[in-house]
């Protein structure tokens, strides 16, 4: 069974502002919290989908090698500086602010499987073994995804009520924090290589 400090790695990790955390933020501020709940389900397989195969089969078999994790990090930026541009983009067109939210389940889990996030819990957090030994930290790991995600839906719901910050300026605060990850990732790929 997990214990405390399981319980406090993954919550360190997951209320950390990331892509998906600022995808979950701008979809509230633009659409409301009770439309971008179903962004969580995106968000929970997209991790679910990373860590099971790290913690069940991958863990020993990537010892060692830095350019794959390297190549990883480097497609996760290149995702990263997508979403950014297509943000920036967005804010930059005359739409009615709900026609403006491009964010989608889809989005949400390709950003959330190639988030560094995954394999840091899937590696080093997530006990490895096979999947009826983790399940109990499956089980936990996933209300621990759905609280922190709620908690960004939220904080995005309230910042979409602020008569000073227009969808406009969320999109676009929102795009700056990206191009500044997505740059973060390049650089700690290549510090691996």
């Amino acid at each position: 069974m997990p214990d405390s400090f399981f319980t406090f790695a993954i919550l360190a990790l997951l209320l950390t502002p990331g892509p998906t955390n600022t995808l979950l933020t701008v979809a509230a501020a633009t659409r409301g919290l009770r439309a971008s709940v179903p962004l969580l389900a995106g968000e929970l397989l997209g991790y679910l989908a990373v860590i099971i195969p790290l913690a069940t089969v991958a863990a020993p078999l990537l010892d060692g090698r830095p350019t794959l994790s390297a190549g990883l990090r480097i497609a996760a930026a290149c995702w990263v500086l997508f979403l950014a541009m297509r943000l920036w983009r967005v804010s930059s067109e005359q739409k009615a602010e709900r026609e403006a939210a491009p964010i989608t389940i889809g989005q949400v889990f390709l950003t959330t499987m190639l988030n560094p996030k995954a394999p840091i819990i899937g590696l080093v957090i997530m006990p490895h073994g096979s999947l009826m030994e983790i399940a109990p930290a499956l089980g936990l790991f996933s209300l621990l995804v759905l609280a922190a995600g709620t908690s960004f839906l939220t904080l995005g719901s309230l910042v979409g009520k602020a008569p000073v910050l227009s969808p406009r300026l969320v999109y676009r605060i929102a795009a700056v924090f990206l191009l500044i990850f997505s740059a973060g990732l390049v650089g700690s790929a290549s510090s691996l290589i």
